[in-house]
């Protein structure tokens, strides 16, 4: 345990060493040590509204996401249901986000999910009414997103988001 630790101090101490002097390493040292460290590089978009809009599979289906550090899950409206091909099941689990509290939720298990090349099988998707969301992207001009893709991603790929070149890594 204590040398997996070690491992990952000096890898993130390595990846901070680069970040630190990018003017003098450049970004492609960063992407190569993530290449051997069999991190994906898959691209996001910055919305008119300051989002990060990714592109991502559930099932086979594409759709288009909001990229959400600050979101616990990834989720999907239920107008998406039927688009990503879920099993969907009643929920006791209540959403909370900036479009209010206490929101009804639904839960699909075991679904394929991908982002570029990087796959996850058995995954889990809260499903709940994210027209609130879509109406306020709408009020920007910007267009609707059929889910987010939450820290549940993040934390399971290990993620590494290089906000000025716009790529999001996961292992």
């Amino acid at each position: 345990m204590q040398l997996y630790l070690l491992h990952i101090i000096s890898f993130l101490g390595l990846i901070a060493l680069f970040l630190s002097f990018n003017q003098y390493v450049g970004m492609e040292n960063l992407h190569e040590i993530l290449k051997i460290e069999k991190y994906k590089k898959i691209k996001f978009k910055i919305t008119k509204t300051q989002h990060l809009l990714i592109k991502a599979k559930i099932n086979g289906y594409s759709g288009n996401f909001i990229l959400d550090t600050g979101a616990s899950n990834t989720c999907v409206g239920f107008e998406s249901i039927e688009r990503f091909e879920l099993a969907a099941k009643n929920s006791k689990t209540k959403a909370s986000g900036a479009g209010g509290t206490g929101m009804a939720t639904q839960i699909s298990s075991q679904n394929k999910l991908q982002l570029g090349s990087w796959k996850s099988k058995d995954f889990s998707i809260v499903i709940f009414d994210l027209s609130h969301v879509n109406e306020a992207l709408e009020s920007y001009k910007a267009k609707p997103v059929h889910g987010i893709i939450g820290a549940d991603v993040l934390l399971q790929g290990k993620a590494i988001i290089d906000y000025f070149n716009h790529y999001l890594y996961l292992k």
